[in-house]
């Protein structure tokens, strides 16, 4: 079964690296992800400050702004999409990624099949 590993942190430095890990811990896991044979895709994202958010009213009236809403604490630093058994496997691949650690957080969500 396919989930995804959301990488959320409240901070990161120039690099991307969140509190607690280095880009080091980073490549390490992705090497141990692809030599288990459960890496589908993964990504990390750039800069928060390239974020631009689009909302369509019920009108069909398109607002562009500039980044993420203004509250938000946590931003998403990137993902993985790994196949795995069951939820146990991806929650101990979740608590595994350099992501999970210090102020950060692994959201474990599985990914939908709808071929039937």
């Amino acid at each position: 079964m396919k989930y995804m590993l959301l990488i959320q942190t409240s901070s990161a430095d120039a690099s991307g690296s969140s509190a607690g890990c280095e880009v080091s811990d980073w490549i390490a896991y992705t090497k141990a992800v692809e030599d288990a044979g459960i890496y589908v895709s993964g990504e990390s994202l750039a800069d928060l400050v390239t974020a631009t958010t689009v909302r369509v009213s019920a009108e069909g009236e398109r607002t562009v702004t500039d980044g993420p809403f203004a509250e938000t604490r946590e931003f998403l630093g990137g993902f993985y999409v790994i196949d795995v058994p069951d939820l146990d496997a991806a929650l101990d691949w979740a608590a595994r990624c350099p992501g999970a650690l210090g102020d950060g957080a692994v959201v474990v969500r599985p990914i939908a099949d709808f071929t039937g």
